[in-house]
């Protein structure tokens, strides 16, 4: 399932936010969406997820305009995976997951057996099964954003929308999470993982989409796109790529150690 987005516009009053950004999701592979702080990329999450309707332009799925589809349709599509936060509520592991499911009851139905075998079969491919009874505000934040891919998993949606997912988390979860994601994309998800880490765009996604002042700047393969040159036009530093054994690493250049 693919995602396509042409020439979408939005401004939240008269303050331009989006500028003709047109690009495609494909099915199997993970978009990293790069860009410095106020330059649009949750904005565009918004527009996607249908939150944000006074674009221009068009928001596709499968060839299907967004604009088209009802809130249930959408979850069947679309899954939005969050940052980790804190909750108001105490839930368990396994009641956030069920969450997934609610698009496919009706509002005032519980979840049954067929749902709850969906949950905990999303729970076992992530590892996470045996903290199902679990509170989720007292696990890790790792734990805590595997939860939420189980979550999207249970919704049975092959499009997966990920804000910022690893910017609360230690190094390890970080490479966990992402590592988890990229098997995702791998099973035929559609991946697109807004990060201000362009590290981690290099080694785990195969495309990426760089805006600037709410453009374009770039967007193809990794490898032929997320240059030194791209990475001072969005951040304004210079750096360099350092081949390795393990792949490119990005580093500050010499002048900005100085």
């Amino acid at each position: 399932m693919s995602l396509s987005v042409s020439h979408l516009t939005f401004a939240y009053d008269r303050t331009p936010v989006l500028n003709d950004v047109s690009f495609t999701a494909e099915e199997g592979r993970m978009l990293a969406i790069l860009g410095p702080n106020g330059t649009g990329k949750t904005t565009l999450f918004r527009c996607i997820l249908g939150e944000q309707k006074r674009y221009s332009g068009r928001i596709s799925v499968d060839g299907d305009d967004i604009r088209t589809l009802s809130a249930r349709e959408q979850a069947h599509r679309i899954a939005y995976i969050p940052q980790t936060h804190t909750m108001t509520f105490r839930f368990s592991v396994l009641d956030m997951v069920l969450m997934g499911t609610t698009h496919r009851i009706s509002p005032l139905s519980a979840p049954k057996a067929k749902e709850l075998a969906i949950a905990r079969d999303a729970m076992e491919r992530l590892g996470i099964a045996a903290l199902a009874e679990q509170d989720f505000s007292c696990i890790s934040g790792g734990e805590q954003q595997l939860v939420y891919i189980a979550r999207a998993l249970a919704q049975q949606a092959r499009i997966l929308l990920m804000d910022e997912p690893t910017s609360s988390l230690d190094y390890g979860n970080q490479l966990s999470v992402l590592s988890t994601v990229r098997a995702l994309s791998r099973e035929g998800y559609t991946v697109l993982l807004s990060t201000h880490n362009p590290q981690h765009a290099l080694w785990y996604s195969d495309e990426i989409l760089a805006l600037a002042n709410g453009r374009v700047a770039a967007n193809g393969a990794v490898k032929d796109t997320l240059t030194p040159q791209l990475l001072h036009e969005l951040y304004r530093r210079q750096v360099i790529l350092e081949q390795t054994d393990s792949g490119a690493v990005i580093l500050p250049a010499p002048e900005e150690l100085e």
